[in-house]
């Protein structure tokens, strides 16, 4: 079902956004786009190009041969002059899935051509060929807030026949001017004579053409879901299911094409709808399916309301809530809210409905679907509602509400509905429970409660008495943001992960990491297994790493065209390289490594905590509660004494002492590592810790500037957050002196990687990273346990710089000498050429499910 497509108006212009006022001399990209329209070659390489600011990337189905890509990508530069909207050479779709090419980088259009549309008059469009990084300075031009308004407006894509972008990360956010905020109520009177009940419907649908108005109330509402294909031309390929009721029972409607981006947002739980000329079909019989809030209500779950733009074309009005009558009979809204005390009791997949206050909101990450280009979006939370001293663990995907999904942080009382328990009896159950979103879920914060029918629900109620009660400081000293978050763990036994892990296959070779994480796209997560030999440990303290960063940004290194493709900083010297790994010691064996961004752990210092400016006092107060109070009252080490264990003080006698107390840590290493570790065809680093991967302290006077850091990178350009005296560097860590740096040695001997451990101690809240005794798991346990020495800290409140190995580190370490085992590796994709690996995992092989190899 298909919408005529509009003529577009012929451009006389290249691009998609005009150039300045009349009168201003031309921008230097449209005198770039004419030089290469007027040469024979259509291309243009500009011998000293200006640096320009990327103001939008936006995305869209391409149309292209099953093998070409399946999207492709518009961008929008500023040269001081105006903007210009130009097409990405699909060639250079990395650099945006890597996120090198982002909104608000500085670059530098060092080759171009222009692409005529050969099916339309006088229509045609800059191409980017090629681009190079710019340093961003004072006279690096910034998109005007007149110029970027017009960004986001519905303008067509520049290249094929579709007529809408695409949100940049994922399929299922409404994006785009196009997507009505929010419909107003109709004034109609509803004649209950003419109606026809959802009961009636389903006797007499097979023989009628023609159906009576219905009147119904809106019970659950899905996500979005997208189907275009690049082989297809449907206009606006969107569908939403929602489940209607009135007094005979509850049906699905579904929401078809162009009707959803003028109904979805307005459309919504507790919404009545008078519904006119609409078709009626067979139910889908695939379709997931909300758990009703009322048992007694009839489901008729043959057929299903089916509205679109024609065939016949759906009238739909909303009936405000002050007009709805009693007589007319239509259901409320009901809720299955559980507290957290009653959470352990439930059973695998029970459906339920829960309200807490955030302490904890990880950043947003992505999941690879079965398709290689498309993802799902998700973010960890923790809250709490007083019930226990154990939190929720959500698990919340994207539910199509972006507004709210990008809004989550902590001291905010978010409510979810719909949600899944997840639960693995045969593991400990206080570690694995936690709840996901299901297809029907939506999620509100601070903000959204006003008028949501689960005001009215006791639960609700009870639980802003108990925020009442709280103190906001000690709530505040809770909270955490961001960074790397273990979880769910993987289970104790590898059998158990085999069979649970959704991977393409459970084991991939060391030497193939590499591959693997060059293949990966921005802020995507993957858990990955490898066989290999846990053959060295060493300590890396925050404040060695921060003194030994070579404060390069990521934004000097170049960003590659075709002919040089990007490849991690970490990878690109060990690829198949042996020459250095013959004659001399790896680095990181050395000294520590490190990053620019580590320096922000220099404020465990006195002088930086000293300036932190305390958070505002009414911030989770009458804020949040007001929303409740409505017309219904509701208130809103030791070392060991094996030879193999050293200390680096012999490596580094040679710097002075002072800084040799800073650099101090220490290290474990096998005596088959000691031998094979200069005979390696393959070495690689990946135990870089960046500041993206430690959670940090919430600070309620920077809130929008870590929301802004922990999501993604916007589509288009957004005035940067006021307060521009901080970097996200500089916000304080939860806790912890340092992390662990282990080397896994292939089963061969061929070949290594180093990955990061991250133990979280020393939070003020240990329900957020508990350090748990894991079987058969014993070396990270003791990772993850506070020494003695860490423990202690001077007398003006800085930490001990020291961090050695505990004697049962070592001990543990030694127990594995030797053996094969499993490891579980946690990789994601932070952006440009960060990538974190962190050891999440070991299984011993000898375990009963996974017989030695040896």
């Amino acid at each position: 079902m298909q919408e005529p497509d509009p003529e577009r108006p012929a451009e006389e212009t290249p691009g998609g956004v005009a150039a300045g006022p009349p009168g201003e001399e031309a921008s230097w990209l449209r005198r770039l786009a004419e030089e290469a329209r007027s040469g024979w070659r259509l291309s243009a390489a500009p011998a000293e190009p200006p640096a320009l600011t990327v103001a939008a990337v936006e995305r869209y189905l391409a149309e292209a041969p099953p093998a070409g890509p399946r999207y492709w990508y518009d961008v929008t530069l500023a040269d001081g002059a105006g903007l210009e909207r130009c097409y990405l050479a699909p060639r250079l779709n990395r650099l945006v899935q890597r996120a090198h090419l982002h909104v608000g980088a500085s670059v530098r259009l060092t080759r171009c051509s222009y692409l005529y549309d050969e099916r339309r008059l006088r229509r045609g469009l800059l191409c980017i060929d090629q681009l190079l990084p710019a340093a961003s300075n004072a006279d690096t031009p910034t998109p005007t807030p007149a110029e970027t308004r017009g960004l986001g407006r519905p303008s067509p894509p520049l290249r094929g026949e579709r007529r809408h972008y695409l949100p940049l990360w994922n399929n299922e956010d409404p994006y785009g001017d196009m997507w009505v905020a929010e419909q107003p109520p109709a004034r109609v009177d509803v004649d209950v004579s003419k109606l026809i009940s959802l009961g009636q419907l389903e006797t007499t649908w097979r023989s009628r053409v023609h159906f009576r108005p219905l009147l119904v109330r809106v019970l659950h509402k899905s996500r979005l879901r997208y189907y275009g294909k690049p082989e297809k031309k449907m206009d606006v390929p969107y569908q939403a299911y929602f489940e209607v009721a009135d007094g005979s029972g509850m049906m699905s409607m579904v929401l078809w094409n162009s009707l959803c981006p003028e109904w979805y947002n307005s459309i919504n739980v507790g919404t009545v709808l008078l519904l006119e000329q609409y078709a009626v079909k067979d139910s889908y019989p695939f379709k997931t399916q909300p758990t009703p809030r009322d048992s007694q209500m009839k489901r008729f779950a043959t057929i299903e309301i089916s509205l679109n733009i024609r065939n016949p074309p759906t009238k739909i009005s909303i009936i405000s809530e002050e007009m709805v009558k009693p007589e007319w009979g239509l259901p409320e809204v009901k809720y299955q809210f559980i507290t957290r005390s009653e959470l352990d009791d439930l059973p695998n997949n029970h459906s339920c409905d829960v309200i807490g206050l955030v302490t904890f909101v990880g950043r947003v990450e992505r999941t690879r679907k079965k398709d290689g280009e498309d993802f799902w979006l998700y973010r960890w939370a923790h809250a709490i509602d007083g019930t226990s001293d154990q939190p929720f663990i959500l698990e919340i995907f994207a539910t199509s509400q972006p507004d709210v999904f990008e809004r989550i942080h902590p001291m905010t009382y978010l409510v979810c509905t719909q949600m899944r328990v997840v639960r693995d009896l045969s593991e400990n159950p206080s570690h694995t429970i936690y709840l996901t979103t299901s297809n029907e879920s939506q999620i509100f914060i601070t903000g959204w409660h006003k008028g949501q029918p689960y005001t009215k629900d006791t639960k609700v109620k009870n639980f802003i008495q108990w925020t009442r009660t709280q103190s906001e400081a000690n709530q505040m000293r809770k909270t955490v943001i961001g960074g790397y978050y273990p979880f769910p763990r993987p289970p104790n036994s590898f059998l158990k992960y085999c069979k649970s892990n959704k991977v393409e296959s459970v084991l991939k070779a060391i030497g193939d990491l590499g591959e693997e994480i060059e293949g990966l796209h921005y802020r995507e997560h993957k858990r990955v297994a490898i066989q290999g030999i846990i053959s060295a440990i060493r300590c890396i303290s925050y404040s060695s790493a921060a003194e030994d960063a070579s404060g390069v940004e990521p934004a000097q290194e170049d960003i590659e065209s075709l002919e040089n493709p990007p490849v991690s900083k970490q990878d690109n010297v060990h690829k198949g390289k042996t020459r250095n790994l013959q004659t001399e010691e790896p680095k990181s064996f050395v000294e520590p490594s490190c990053t620019p961004g580590e320096q922000h752990q220099t404020l465990l210092s006195k002088k930086s905590t000293a300036k932190r400016r305390a958070p505002h006092k009414s911030c989770a107060g009458t804020e949040h509660l007001n929303e409740f109070q409505h017309e219904d009252s509701v208130q809103e080490q030791a070392p060991s004494d094996s030879s193999q264990y050293c200390t680096d003080h012999e490596e580094i006698n040679d710097i002075p002492e002072t800084e040799e107390m800073a650099r101090t840590c220490s290290s474990w290493q096998s005596d088959l590592w000691a031998q094979v570790k200069d005979k390696l065809t393959k070495y690689l680093h990946h135990s870089t810790i960046f500041p993206e991967s430690i959670p940090c302290k919430f600070d309620y006077m920077y809130k929008d500037l870590l929301i802004q850091q922990y999501n993604l990178h916007a589509a288009v350009h957004q005035p940067k957050e006021t307060r521009t005296d901080k970097n996200i560097s500089e916000f304080k860590s939860t806790g912890g002196l340092g992390y662990y740096e282990v080397t896994v040695l292939g089963i061969n001997h061929d070949v290594a990687i180093d990955v990061a451990f991250l133990p979280f101690f020393g939070h003020e809240d240990p329900h957020l990273f508990p350090v748990e005794e894991v079987e058969n798991d014993t070396l990270l346990s003791c990772m993850s346990c506070i020494s003695s020495c860490q423990q202690k800290a001077t007398g003006d409140g800085t930490f001990c710089d020291m961090f050695p190995l505990s004697n049962e580190i070592v001990k543990a370490a030694m127990d594995l000498d030797g053996r094969h085992v499993v490891c579980i590796l946690d990789v994601c994709h932070l952006g440009d050429d960060k990538v974190e690996v962190f050891l999440s995992k070991i299984y011993k092989t000898v375990e009963a499910d996974v017989p030695d190899p040896v």
